[in-house]
């Protein structure tokens, strides 16, 4: 077996082991997102007529033309995308949304008469609208979390993105706008002012709940007064710094960064004395999510 293979059997035996940690409290989490997904639709969405994209967005637009039962729709397009996935994508690209393509219809259906005892005034439509903003941000911000997908519509993105080369994000926007405009044909164009502060709210909330909020910065200084800035971080802030060479691409002059991650609260403290060793100092700072490790 060469590098290359070992290498592959490497990254495989690693995203099994991924898959298969902790399996009950992923299972755990994807049900109840999908079943808080299903009771906001019902509850919310379904009622207002406020149509954001994806197969309940086709669902709302179907019911509201032909009847037809929402949680039927929404199992029927699951189901024939995640086929199409699987020929397109391979089945295990696509396996992750096979719990949400059977279970989420059933929550669907579970919850259809949620609104009998639960009563919400659904006249204030903006108030509404974030509400499902940040609900749906934080539920599929719990599916992507924990491994699994949503399936549906979010699949046509995924094949049109492999074989077209585009990103999936800009597919994944105009397959939801596809969808909007029809809701607003068939609902009047002020849902669609409804939906874009939904999916405004969504695309925030939703990288908060995958990313989480940053709680530290990271910064990269480099300084001609390399040993006073070190100093002042590890002594007076009582933080670790890390050093490493870099070089200029503009003069090829060859220079030392230093690296420290503080908490927010001691950015202010760290800046100012950054300035008060060497004005001319240069740094970048970026939030940092995640701090792991360490010696």
């Amino acid at each position: 077996m060469d590098i290359l293979e070992k290498g592959k059997e490497s990254t495989k035996n690693i995203l099994e082991t991924i898959r298969t940690k902790k399996l009950v409290r992923r299972y755990t989490m994807l049900i109840i997102a999908l079943l808080i997904s299903a009771c906001y639709f019902n509850l919310l969405q379904l009622p207002t007529q406020i149509v954001t994209g994806g197969s309940s967005g086709v669902s709302i637009i179907l019911k509201h033309y032909i009847g037809i039962n929402p949680s039927i729709v929404i199992f029927i397009i699951s189901s024939v995308l995640l086929i199409v996935g699987a020929i397109f994508l391979g089945i295990e690209k696509t396996s992750g949304a096979v719990v949400s393509t059977f279970l989420y219809p059933v929550f669907i259906e579970i919850t259809s008469d949620i609104g009998k005892w639960i009563t919400v005034d659904l006249s204030d439509k903006i108030l509404i609208s974030i509400f499902i903003g940040v609900l749906s941000g934080i539920t599929t911000g719990l599916v992507y979390k924990v491994g699994f997908s949503n399936g549906g519509i979010s699949i046509i993105s995924e094949i049109i993105a492999k074989y077209r080369k585009v990103p999936i994000s800009g597919v994944s926007f105009t397959t939801n706008m596809v969808i909007v405009i029809f809701g607003g044909a068939a609902f009047g164009w002020n849902m669609v002012m409804y939906a874009a502060i939904i999916l405004y709210i969504y695309s925030l909330v939703l990288d908060r709940v995958l990313i989480g909020i940053s709680k530290n910065k990271c910064l990269h200084i480099m300084t001609s007064k390399e040993e006073e800035i070190k100093n002042y971080i590890m002594n007076e802030l009582h933080h670790g710094v890390t050093i490493f060479d870099v070089k200029g691409g503009f003069l090829q002059k060859k220079r030392r960064v230093l690296m420290t991650v503080i908490p927010n609260r001691e950015y202010y403290k760290l800046k100012e004395g950054i300035k008060e060793i060497d004005e001319s100092a240069f740094f970048i700072v970026t939030d940092s999510y995640q701090v792991s490790g360490g010696a």
